[in-house]
């Protein structure tokens, strides 16, 4: 008896142990990526912040061309842009740190505010153009790998041909003329009611909100699914040619077991590396959809900053997507750990 209750002492040592090392493992990669998020953000903001210096100067687009000299030194010198370079990146760099980005040049409220302000919207459509290109994006992709000589899935390869090939601009104005001003069924422009929770307005709580959701996310969404139902078919294609398939169907197993048990599992693995970066995308890339529908997001937001020349917004923009991307990867990269089984033997391992 003895022996035995060493043996279980020993065994949870032993799990105790491998326990510790991966939690150790996945601390050390979780600090890696963020010294690497640091480093992406800085070089972000200083290349955003060097490049928008040419974008236009803001005090002629706030004066005028009629403005007397002693007013254009005396404004640059109120908004700190009589300073250097380094010293205007420095100061943006320190109060981005504390989550402050300064003073819209336009506007004159702070930019935090504003981009809070407009980060639901922009956030909603995004999550809402995301799902529905993953419900969507995924069935087709399987059916069109599964029955490669029917019509349908000949239909499905068209439509997402179309939906890579065709500008974004043009797949919004197409459904204003066609739904909204032909049919109208759907309004064009807007983010229509919607309800406060405390600092986050949100229009999924309200029917008129979805309706005015409704264009813009299909708009936002096309893209995204045509690209997740191509990757769909090609990776299910290749995962029902691998040996331990082959294996499945000697043992007996049914399709329906073989397609969904096994091939789609491992189908998603690469698929949701991309659907956490295409997330990102469809947060950083809204700019378009959101000026054809006149949604009031951030992207809308970011082109009148970039009209105006207001430093202060575009490279706070710039910055928070890179936030996103970066936060996103983590995730992806985290949750990549807990689908593939390899990778935590892997770095249990030490590897």
């Amino acid at each position: 008896m003895s022996g035995v209750a060493s043996a279980r002492e020993d065994l949870r040592r032993g799990a105790f142990f491998q326990d510790s090392v991966a939690f150790t493992c996945m601390a050390a990669f979780i600090f890696r990526r963020l010294i690497q998020a640091i480093v992406v953000m800085v070089v972000v903001a200083f290349v955003s912040f060097l490049l928008f210096q040419y974008v236009g100067d803001p005090v002629v687009f706030l004066l005028g061309q009629d403005a007397k000299p002693e007013q254009i030194r005396q404004l640059r010198t109120d908004l700190g842009l009589d300073q250097p370079f380094f010293v205007q990146f420095w100061h943006f760099l320190v109060n981005a740190a504390q989550g402050e980005f300064g003073l819209s040049l336009r506007q004159g409220q702070k930019v935090s505010r504003l981009l809070g302000e407009r980060f639901p919207a922009t956030f909603e459509l995004s999550i809402v153009a995301a799902a529905l290109a993953l419900l969507v994006g995924v069935p087709m992709g399987v059916y069109a790998a599964l029955k490669r000589g029917k019509a349908l899935s000949q239909v499905f390869m068209v439509v997402s041909l179309l939906g890579v090939s065709l500008p974004t601009f043009l797949i919004g104005i197409l459904l204003i003329l066609i739904f909204s001003v032909l049919l109208g069924w759907m309004p064009s422009f807007g983010r229509g009611e919607t309800v406060q929770l405390g600092w986050w307005s949100s229009g999924l709580f309200t029917r008129d909100g979805w309706m005015h959701m409704i264009l813009p996310a299909i708009t936002l969404a096309i893209f995204q699914l045509a690209l997740i139902m191509r990757l769909v078919r090609a990776e299910m294609l290749e995962v029902l040619r691998t040996d331990y398939i082959k294996f499945a169907r000697a043992r007996g197993l049914t399709d329906r077991a073989i397609h969904y048990g096994h091939a789609l599992k491992n189908t998603l693995v690469p698929v949701m590396t991309i659907t956490g970066l295409q997330l990102g995308g469809l947060i950083a890339f809204a700019i378009i959809t959101e000026t054809v529908f006149q949604w009031p997001g951030m992207g809308l937001l970011f082109i009148q900053a970039v009209t105006f020349a207001d430093v202060p917004v575009m490279a706070a923009y710039l910055c928070l997507i890179a936030l996103i991307f970066v936060v996103i990867n983590l995730i992806v990269d985290l949750l990549y750990v807990v689908v593939d089984p390899r990778l935590r033997v892997g770095r249990a391992a030490g590897h």
